[in-house]
């Protein structure tokens, strides 16, 4: 097994998912959904608590898996979700009530999130998670910057792509696409961002404040 691997699981091993994550995680399986990494997850909820997150928003509900870790680390917030597929969000409702977060603490909205994000409050939430399909990622990715609250964090789950992004050789739109934004991102005075190699690569983007006015 190569080192990579190695690490991989045993971080995966390390947290800790319970018997309504577990279950989530199964259901995801099912649905053909490809749920964050058992380690993944462990990260949104660090992030989460580090934040003291009292509203979250996410961009792919799927059976509940990353919504669950987020109110692990933040028990208090509330999470808005988004998902185009019904179906999986009644896996994700039945997790959470599992789970004894009451329902005014999980609102669900089935729906294009290219279609719900624009009519969203600005600068409302503490945490911005999108965990949806490649191709609209740099669109949610900017929807979600203008969402978030200074000192808040968008984060992007898969956001190496398999290892393609990693890959000079592929060269498809989508990787193009995630090379891009993470160039300019190194670049931005108006975010700190930096990507962990944990399950298929999270990235993290902190709203940062607008300097000062220069004093006349």
């Amino acid at each position: 097994m190569q080192t990579t691997s190695l690490i991989a699981k045993y971080l995966d091993d390390l947290a800790s998912e319970d018997e309504v994550l577990t279950a989530a995680r199964d259901a995801s399986v099912e649905l053909g959904i490809t749920p964050i990494a058992p380690a993944v997850g462990a990260q949104l909820a660090a992030v989460a608590a580090a934040t003291q997150a009292t509203a979250i928003l996410e961009v792919g509900t799927g059976a509940g898996v990353s919504g669950l870790w987020l109110l692990r680390g933040a028990p208090t917030a509330t999470l808005t979700s988004i998902d185009t597929e019904l179906d999986h969000q009644q896996h994700a409702r039945a997790a959470f009530a599992k789970a004894g977060i009451p329902v005014t603490r999980a609102r669900l909205i089935t729906g294009k999130a290219r279609d719900v994000l624009p009519r969203m409050n600005e600068s409302s939430y503490d945490i911005v998670l999108i965990d949806a399909d490649q191709a609209g990622m740099l669109e949610y990715v900017e929807h979600a910057l203008a969402l978030v609250r200074v000192g808040g964090s968008v984060l992007v789950a898969h956001a190496l792509l398999g290892g393609k992004v990693a890959d000079p050789a592929q060269r498809d739109d989508a990787a193009s696409d995630v090379r891009a934004l993470l160039k300019e991102l190194a670049t931005s005075d108006a975010v700190q961002a930096a990507v962990s190699p944990v399950g298929d690569g999270l990235l993290q983007i902190v709203r940062k404040p607008e300097p000062a006015a220069p004093k006349p």
